[in-house]
């Protein structure tokens, strides 16, 4: 699925991304979504929305070592 905002990465990216601390780690400061933009994300720098929509093996492994403090 093709991305709404341009300022957001590519779905595809996500999984890199997710691995680059310094990408996840301004996501969070700014509060703004690694793939929508969108306010209010969680540890792993995404919003809610976008997280619930993640089925990818790898990326939710990657989300859920940010969520359990342990990073990338």
């Amino acid at each position: 699925m093709e991305r709404l905002n341009s300022e957001g990465i590519g779905r595809s990216q996500l999984a890199w991304t997710l691995t680059q601390p310094h990408i996840v780690l301004t996501a969070r400061r700014i509060d703004a979504c690694l793939l929508c933009r969108r306010k209010g994300v969680n540890e792993a720098g995404l919003c809610e929305v976008c997280y619930i929509l993640i089925d990818d093996p790898e990326e939710t492994f990657l989300i859920r070592r940010w969520l359990t403090g342990e990073g990338p």
